[in-house]
Parts: C-alpha cells; sequence; structure tokens
C-alpha cells in the first residue's frame, strides 16, 4: 500500500543527516552526497531490486518486470551549497515509495520493468556543469570539455570524480542505460510562484525552456578616475550597465526571462575608469524561434550600447539547449491524475532546467510533475513545500506509474 507520510518522514530523515543550520549540503562528489547515496541504498534493501551505479555514477535500482520496457522514475540527490530539503531528493524518496507499492501490488513482478535512477550531479554545483549524469546518458556530453573543469578550489572534475570511484573517460557509456527505456517521469517542487500564486498545489509540466548562455565583453579604455572627464570616457561598465536595463524589455517583448547573472570588471580599480567589462546573460522561453530572436535582440543592442559609448563588444558561447517539449500523452496522465487528487489541474513550462530535458533529449518519452513551492523559493534553505501537499504529489506520481505502464504495454 502507498504510504506518502512514509516519504515525508524519510525527506526529513534526509534532511537531518545532510544538512545543517545553513540548509542542504549534498554538493555531488562529497562525502554528504556519499552519505545521502548509502542513506538511499539502505533503504531499497527491503525491495527485490537489483542496484547498480553506471560509468558516469548515475545509481540505478532496478525492479524486473514480465517486459523488458522499462519505465523510468528519477530525480537528483545533491543539492547546491546551503540548499533546500525538497529540491532534486523529493523525486527520489517519492519514486522509492512508488516502488514499493509496485512491487507489494505485483509481488515483485510488475508488468514492466521499473527503474529509480539517482542522477549524479544535476545542479552542477561545484563545477558549474549542470545535468552532469543525465548528459552522459543522453549522449550530450563532451569528456574533453568535461575534463577542463574545475572547482573553486582548483580540483578537477576528473580528479573528484575519481575520488569516489568514477572515471570521466568512461562516463559516456552511461548511454547504455538508454536501451529498453520507453517512459521516464519526474517529480519536482516548482522552484517559483506560479502554483502558489494560483493556490494550486499540482501542475502539469509541458517542458523545459530553451537555454541561451553567453558572455558579453565590453572593452573600452582605462583612464584616470580623477583626471578624465565625464564625456570622453570610454567606459566599459558604462555600456554593460546600460545593457542590464535593455535585457528586462527583452525578456517581456519575448515573454522568456533574461538574466545577467556576474560582472568582472578590469583593472577593477577604484581609481581607473573601467576598460573591460565582462558579463554573463542567461536566457530562457520555450519556443525556439523566439529564443533565437531574443539573443540576436541582445547583440544587436549589446553592439549599439557599445558604439554609443565609444567601446568594442566581443560575444562567447557558454552553454545552450534547445526547447524541449514532453511527451502530449504523459502530459495527459498527468493532468488526469491530478484531477484525481485535487479538484483542478494547470499545465506550465518549466523555467529551470532539469534532469528530465536531457532524458528526453535521449528520445525517451518524458513528462515532470510540479509541486508548489511556499515563497516560489528554491535554492534555499527556506525552501519549503506544505506536507500536505507533498502527499498530494506523491499519489499523484503513483497514478501516473500504472497509467504509463498500461501505456507502455500498448507501444510497438
Amino acid at each position: 500500500m502507498l504510504n506518502p507520510q512514509r516519504t515525508v518522514d524519510e525527506l526529513k530523515a534526509l534532511r537531518e543527516l545532510t544538512g545543517d543550520e545553513n540548509g542542504a549540503q549534498r554538493v555531488a562528489f562529497t562525502d554528504k552526497w556519499l552519505a545521502s547515496l548509502d542513506f538511499l541504498k539502505e533503504r531499497l534493501k527491503d525491495l527485490p531490486v537489483t542496484v547498480e551505479t553506471d560509468p558516469a555514477g548515475n545509481l540505478w535500482a532496478t525492479l524486473k518486470g514480465e517486459s523488458e520496457k522499462e519505465l523510468l522514475i528519477g530525480g537528483h540527490l545533491d543539492s547546491v551549497p546551503n540548499g533546500g530539503w525538497l529540491d532534486g531528493c523529493l523525486n527520489v524518496l517519492a519514486g522509492l515509495e512508488v516502488m514499493r507499492r509496485v512491487n507489494e501490488q505485483y509481488s515483485g513482478k510488475p508488468p514492466v520493468t521499473l527503474r529509480l535512477v539517482n542522477w549524479a550531479d544535476e545542479e552542477g554545483a561545484r563545477f558549474g556543469r549542470s545535468l552532469y549524469g543525465s548528459s552522459a546518458f543522453s549522449g550530450y556530453f563532451d569528456v574533453n570539455e568535461m575534463a577542463k573543469l574545475k572547482d573553486k578550489d582548483g580540483i578537477s572534475l576528473t580528479d573528484a570524480l575519481k575520488n569516489v570511484g568514477i572515471t570521466l573517460a568512461d562516463a559516456p557509456k552511461a548511454k547504455d542505460q538508454v536501451k529498453n527505456a520507453a517512459a521516464y517521469l519526474e517529480l519536482h517542487i516548482e522552484q517559483g510562484p506560479v502554483l502558489e500564486g494560483m493556490d494550486l498545489p499540482l501542475g502539469a509540466v509541458l517542458g523545459t525552456v530553451g537555454v541561451e548562455r553567453h558572455t558579453i565583453t565590453f572593452k573600452g579604455q582605462a583612464a584616470h578616475s580623477g583626471s578624465t572627464p565625464m564625456n570622453v570616457r570610454k567606459d566599459a561598465f558604462l555600456a554593460a550597465g546600460k545593457f542590464a536595463q535593455e535585457i528586462y524589455h527583452i525578456a517581456a517583448k519575448y515573454n522568456g526571462v533574461c538574466t545577467i547573472g556576474s560582472c568582472k570588471t578590469r583593472p577593477g580599480i577604484v581609481t581607473s575608469v573601467v576598460e573591460e567589462c565582462e558579463i554573463t546573460l542567461d536566457q530562457r522561453v520555450l519556443d525556439a524561434d523566439k529564443l533565437a530572436a531574443m539573443w540576436q535582440d541582445a547583440q544587436d543592442a549589446a553592439k549599439k550600447f557599445a558604439e554609443e559609448g565609444g567601446c568594442t563588444v566581443e560575444f562567447g558561447n557558454l552553454w545552450n539547449i534547445e526547447p524541449i517539449h514532453f511527451h502530449p500523452e504523459l502530459i495527459n496522465f498527468v493532468e488526469e491524475s491530478i484531477l484525481e487528487v485535487t479538484p483542478t489541474a494547470h499545465r506550465l513550462p518549466s523555467g529551470p532546467l532539469h534532469d528530465a530535458a536531457e532524458v528526453a533529449r535521449a528520445g525517451v518519452p518524458t513528462v515532470m510533475i510540479f509541486v508548489q513551492s511556499l515563497r516560489g523559493i528554491s535554492h534555499n534553505k527556506i525552501e519549503d513545500t506544505k506536507e500536505e501537499h507533498i502527499r498530494q504529489s506523491v499519489e499523484v506520481l503513483d497514478k501516473v506509474t500504472d497509467k504509463a505502464m498500461s501505456w507502455m504495454l500498448g507501444q510497438p
């Protein structure tokens, strides 16, 4: 029998084990992350499952079914530093509870094979590269680029992986796990204010927005801050500041979001006009054409403000991913399941990226369920969701699991 309260209790136990007064500390490939894996493995011992770690470090628990077709339920136990108690781990522990119910109902032999997966390093908090484990699964993984990554202490990703028994060069072999995957389900806190604003506990996710991430470097001329008149300065920071305001107009024009997340100035001293200002730009929207137009508008605006200030501008590519639309039939199943638990359902896109995007890129029919986030806050120790809503989310994931299994059996 499904026991959603057990999921709530296990989430609290994991918080106690791997958090502190500042929040969750399950940063990937650290001791706290390893402790969270042990926490999960200990509970899997009560199920007749095979537990394995793939070459990228993703942990898989497999309940063998009558059919080799595999229904995957996934999430991530890693967190950002000082993170919230639900981000990522709700997905995994809710999936564990569904696996218990399926095992009990079918006496250890469900109609399809059920697999619970913990994706390694979804957050990218330590090395700056999100979706590490799921991108190895999808095949969108460049070992050479990954090998260049280092954390703030200068430790390379290669060495950090080696420390937990993973060889970076072998990570692409995780793609072998795609072979029999027929559907993927992921439950996640919304991490935004939409559902709370509508007073709804749950939503069906349409897909993940596309993302363009770039560096924009304005180049002017260093000059003495005391002797250089304002009207003759070639101030790279002024050009960047004008651009910073313009991104709000660009975001509104396309109903997307734009963020300047970092700013570096050189020479970076109080007595000099800024010669060089490098900013990072993150742009997101669900429509691919709009995403391309947003980036083009950003480039045009940056060139305009650079020219106005007697500066030049250069663009660098950080990372991008196309918009990912989830499977329409699975979205319908989520909506139907929500309506079996609550009076109203809502469909919405996901602004944050998730492992589900990489699974969908691998060609696996995919869907996500969102549960309301209080205050719309995540990646913060005050991240929270009402316990009633957590229990309802487990119920919905369970119902979607049954619908997905039946649907899979009818597919060629």
